[in-house]
């Protein structure tokens, strides 16, 4: 399970073999969707903290890099529960912003 480099297709089969070992279950897709709000709106207080204006409690230890990884989980158990292979999601997300933005960003001055 320490694969330092991992597919999305393996991220998927490790979550869903975590859950068959150790959830029980998979939370229902309403339940989830509220636990990734929660999980983002943790990633969102360390990014405010460490690049926007407000400062950290005392005593408070940021992680961005487990915030990431718990957003990404918990999108990868609603993918599982779904049906949503992300791979081939990835992909036509990648092709989509392709057709749609190859010259948009390029072309704007406010990037620039």
């Amino acid at each position: 399970m320490n694969n330092p480099s991992i597919t999305l297709s393996e991220a998927q089969q490790q979550a869903d073999e975590w859950i068959k070992t150790y959830g029980v279950r998979y939370f229902s897709e309403l339940t989830n969707m509220a636990i990734l709000t929660e999980e983002v709106g943790e990633l969102a207080r360390v990014v405010a903290r460490t690049y926007g204006e407000q400062s950290f409690k005392e005593g408070e230890t940021p992680n961005l890099a487990e915030e990431m990884a718990d957003v990404l989980w918990v999108l990868v158990c609603m993918a599982n529960q779904t049906g949503v292979d992300l791979t081939e999601a990835w992909q036509q997300t990648i092709e989509k912003k392709t057709r749609r933005d190859h010259t948009r960003h390029k072309n704007n001055d406010k990037l620039r």
